[in-house]
């Protein structure tokens, strides 16, 4: 096979077809620019819940005398020294504990004004409404279970509560952003194979005389195919390095610099470039081969060779 002539034909392809060839590769391009970014939401979303599922906090909060008088967990009273060094001692002797912090009622008031101090509420409120707390560092953040089992509905315990349901329902709308991008995703790669089949079969139509020459004069069928699978490929190429083009400045822009969220949001731990470069030769690869073989199917069908 000679190369110059394939290269010819790619090129002759492309500039008969170019509205179509432009489709194709912006089609190809954002398809692969939302694939792209779909993984890098997965990776990003893995990171936040190794950090932060690191820094969950498993509360124990204890009756004062105003949730004897309001609550029905607290009937009994307020909670006790000896019930309060009985909750501690069992709290040590479990092997689900890391690390256990008193927070005595004062202690909570003082947080409490130093995040809400504007809230109308906060001017209302007394050191003793606040409720003393333990909170407990586990070993690991899923065996919140264990801790609610054993204190939840004990004498002088208001409730235990788990940080790592807040931060569940977070992630489980990033990670149901990240679904309806692969929905969009997904529709967008449907988009861009069709357009790949028909921008085919039309340089096939524009060329069927000389694909039939060809057939008469005995050439193979690889040897007609490959000029139209080639132009398949380099238009998806194309849009390919697109959308790696759209990957890199989207995260210069918007973590680096522009919007610079890694420096206005500081308490979440972003993705690095070695994320995105890892991603890089995935989305050549898709976009080289994907055109490729669409192409490929698309001439067994329409040339019949």
């Amino acid at each position: 096979m000679r190369a110059q002539f394939v290269l010819s034909e790619i090129g002759v392809g492309l500039r008969r077809n170019l509205t179509m060839t432009f489709a194709v590769v912006v089609s190809v391009a954002l398809s692969l620019a939302l694939f792209g970014g779909s993984l890098l939401m997965s990776d990003q979303v893995s990171t936040m819940k190794g950090y932060w599922y690191d820094k969950v906090n498993v509360s124990i909060f204890l009756c004062n005398k105003s949730d004897a008088e309001s609550d029905p967990h607290c009937a009994k009273g307020a909670v006790t020294t000896e019930q309060k060094d009985q909750i501690l001692s069992d709290l040590k002797k479990m092997t689900v504990v890391e690390k256990v912090a008193y927070e005595s009622s004062d202690q909570a008031y003082k947080h409490y004004k130093e995040q809400f101090g504007d809230s109308p509420l906060a001017s209302s409120l007394t050191p003793d409404q606040m409720q003393e707390s333990y909170r407990i560092k586990l070993k690991d953040p899923q065996k919140y279970q264990v801790i609610a089992t054993a204190f939840d509905g004990r004498d002088g315990v208001q409730s235990v509560q788990d940080q790592k349901g807040i931060l569940d329902n977070l992630f489980g709308l990033l990670n149901g952003m990240n679904w309806a991008a692969r929905a969009v995703m997904a529709m967008m790669l449907v988009v861009a194979l069709m357009l790949i089949v028909n921008t085919v079969r039309v340089s096939a139509f524009s060329r069927r005389r000389e694909t039939g020459i060809m057939r008469l004069v005995g050439a193979s069928g690889f040897y007609i195919q490959a000029p139209f699978i080639m132009e398949a490929a380099v238009a998806g190429l194309i849009g390919g390095g697109v959308a790696c083009g759209f990957l890199l400045v989207a995260r210069y822009f918007i973590i680096d610099h522009g919007l610079a969220l890694s420096q206005k949001l500081n308490l979440i731990n972003f993705i690095g470039w070695d994320a995105v470069f890892t991603k890089l030769p995935l989305i050549l690869a898709t976009s080289l081969l994907m055109p490729a073989l669409a192409a490929f199917f698309a001439l067994r069908k329409y040339l019949k060779v």
